[in-house]
């Protein structure tokens, strides 16, 4: 930005910038996960095409240089913008470290270990000898070769955990192993990074001839160093992480000992940063400090709204520094196109190969390469560290950002392929090969989690090691020695894979938490009574709101309701809505509303009767009126008949004020001049100004 700017022009630039920011992450993100794309992809697309090199640069009145110009030095963005992701990165990093599972990562050490290491290894060579290839000039130990090498060697397992889940192989010989590999993937690649870092350190400060005074023992002190700075901070965080965590505690209120948890990551970060390491390894090292206590699964779940509005912002603006021109350049594509081959064929060599030693035969060592091809943050984030750095140009960028994408791409089809290869992966016949899977339907989604938070808990206090893979598509995974549990939750129900050995250790342990839960719903009946909390539901003094009531409209009224049942005049309110499209099933919104009424009437005092349920049927809140003056039976709370009935229809994922329009409603039909004037209305607007003032007359 111009020198002549004041603090103030920046900063308005600034928010003006992250509002831009957060509306095209969501807005693209939600259309790619409609088509089965990754988000993350959604959120890097966005910032391609609002950046500095696309729409970002175009000059508008009162913007000459575009919203989004070019930053200065080797940046695509203001120095602002880029400390935002920096901060974004540190908090990713920081929650990834949460989300490690250090036991796992012990105690698979071997088979996860062997096969980590070897894709580790092959990556970091393949992707090396690709850019000397390339790059005219360069060598092995090349600053950008080096970045090169250390991109291709992180992996996203997330994507290849769901598509195992999806086909049942969550428990298999592979599935087990490509999670286990997975986390010895993530620390051996922090580590690789702090010690490329240490190394890229020392032949920039030697200049252009830096790489040639490089000799073995100088190498192996710089990684020495680097690597001892890692382990003595990580040793130091797991020894001493009960201790920090009670710290931590004395500030009592959750919120409060976790933001100071990522003060901790922050301090750490800037720590490593003096250190000639990047700030993301301090973070991650904090994070995982944290990981085995208490506290951790507090600390993520306070931390996620700060997750949510960073880290889009953070794959945005890694976005905006691809200049689409020079990465549809034809060498430049060929570039990436190789070094994409090259991703994918070394980490199926080098973690296939290595399994193929461990027990595996051709096709589950085929599996286990392929289910660590996909690549995600942490490559991101490093790009943007040899970008910010000057080591990686706009070509090189763009080459790891097709990487990036072709191989997230690319993985699911590929695993897909080699999951239907009939025949097992295995040389012999192992413990789990012959897997079985249960389900569980339950009444509803509420049921559902809460039987599924009980039984991992239940599982953690068995001494099983419990890794949340997907908590947004409900999948989690659980092992201990050689018995592995993979646990899907999709809406109502509930499917648990394992060895068939295993199952009925699974069937024990569900019956046990649904007896426990049993026996605490029955012991909450008994110490309440709904009906009479029914009675005192309805308050003339309650809040209403303008917005809320703005939902009825008078399409969606009747004045003539005909049915003469309750199950009748609830489907002829599901009919009014039917007919004015406001459903986008008719029959799950029927049968929702009629489970709802199973569990207790919605009929309440004076006349009044208020259906309602959340339902797949919906996909944005919609509310029926219908009036019936001679009333019906509606099993009331004070046994009147029913003459006022307002049907209200939330959907079942999506968050929305479906209990505040119901207080509403149920505080305006509280007056009993409103209530008259509703039985006695002649048109369709007169309910609706009734309802929406409030007040008759």
């Amino acid at each position: 930005m111009p020198e002549t700017e004041s603090v103030t022009e920046i900063m308005a630039m600034l928010a003006l910038q992250l509002g831009i920011i957060l509306f095209a992450v969501r807005f693209f993100g939600r259309m790619v996960k409609r088509v089965g794309i990754p988000q993350v992809l959604g959120e890097l697309l966005a910032g391609v095409v609002i950046g500095p090199y696309a729409l970002g640069g175009l000059h508008f009145p009162g913007f000459p240089q575009g919203v989004f110009p070019l930053g200065a030095g080797t940046l695509a963005v203001s120095t602002e913008l880029y400390a935002f992701a920096s901060i974004a990165s540190i908090i990713l990093l920081f929650a990834s470290g949460l989300e490690t599972d250090i036991g796992l990562f012990l105690r698979y050490s071997l088979a996860g270990g062997v096969i980590g290491i070897g894709g580790v290894i092959f990556s970091f060579a393949f992707g090396d000898l690709v850019g000397v290839f390339f790059i005219p000039g360069s060598t092995f130990m090349s600053p950008q070769n080096l970045f090169l090498g250390i991109l291709c060697t992180a992996t996203s397992v997330g994507i290849t955990a769901r598509i195992l889940s999806d086909q049942k192989k969550m428990d298999s010989p592979e599935g087990v192993t490509i999670l286990a590999a997975a986390v010895f993937d993530d620390v051996l690649g922090i580590i690789a990074l702090a010690v490329v870092l240490g190394v890229v350190a020392v032949i920039t400060g030697h200049g252009v001839a830096g790489a040639d005074s490089l000799n073995g023992l100088l190498i192996l002190a710089i990684a020495g160093k680097a690597f001892g700075i890692w382990l003595g901070f990580t040793a130091l965080g797991l020894v001493f992480s009960k201790h920090i965590a009670n710290f931590l505690k004395i500030f009592k209120h959750s919120y409060d000992f976790s933001i100071l948890a990522l003060g901790i990551a922050l301090l750490l970060a800037g720590v490593f940063e003096k250190q000639g390491l990047a700030m993301i390894i301090g973070a991650y090292i904090a994070g995982l400090s944290l990981s085995k206590t208490e506290i951790a699964p507090v600390i993520q779940e306070r931390i996620h709204g700060l997750y949510e509005f960073f880290v889009p912002v953070f794959f945005a603006v890694m976005g905006m520094m691809v200049n689409v021109k020079e990465i549809m350049a034809p060498p430049v594509l060929i570039f990436g196109a190789l070094y994409t081959v090259a991703a994918i064929l070394s980490k199926v060599i080098g973690c296939g190969g290595p399994a193929l030693l461990l027990g595996f035969n051709g096709r589950g060592a085929l599996r286990i390469g392929t289910g660590m091809v996909p690549r995600g943050e942490v490559a991101l984030i490093i790009a943007g560290i040899g970008l910010a750095s000057g080591i990686l140009d706009q070509k090189i960028f763009g080459v790891v950002i097709l990487m990036t994408l072709v191989t997230t791409l690319a993985a699911p089809p590929l695993l897909s392929a080699t999951l239907r290869i009939p025949g097992t992966g295995t040389r012999k016949p192992v413990k789990g090969d012959e897997s079985a899977s249960t389900t569980w339907e339950f009444i509803s989604d509420e049921i559902a989690d809460l039987v599924v938070d009980t039984l991992l808990k239940d599982l953690k206090n068995e001494g099983f090691y419990v890794q949340m893979l997907n908590i947004d598509e409900g999948l989690s995974q659980a092992r201990k020695d050689d018995i592995s549990l993979s646990i899907t939750e999709e809406e109502s129900n509930v499917t648990i894979e394992t060895a068939r050995t295993d199952m009925p250790f699974v069937k024990t342990a569900v019956y046990e938490v649904i007896l426990r839960l049993n026996d605490s719903i029955q012991k909450l009946k008994d110490s309440s009574d709904p009906r009479q909390m029914k009675k005192g539901l309805l308050d003339k003094d309650g809040r209403t709101s303008a917005d809320l009531l703005s939902l009825v409209t008078p399409q969606c009224v009747s004045l003539d309701l005909k049915g003469e049942t309750k199950d009748a005049i609830i489907a002829e309110l599901v009919e009014i809505l039917s007919v004015q499209n406001k459903l986008l099933n008719k029959e799950a919104a029927l049968i929702d509303v009629l489970d709802r009424e199973k569990t207790m009437s919605t009929g309440m005092q004076h006349g009044i009767a208020l259906p309602h349920a959340k339902t797949s049927g919906v996909s944005d809140l919609a509310v029926a009126v219908g009036i019936k003056k001679e009333g019906i039976d509606f099993e009331s709370a004070d046994g009147e008949k029913s003459r006022v009935f307002i049907l209200l229809l939330s959907p079942r994922k999506t968050s929305g004020p479906h209990i505040q329009f119901l207080a509403a409603i149920g505080t305006v039909l509280k007056d009993d001049d409103v209530r008259k004037a509703l039985i006695e209305a002649q048109s369709k607007e007169k309910v609706v100004s009734l309802l929406q003032k409030g007040k008759a007359g």
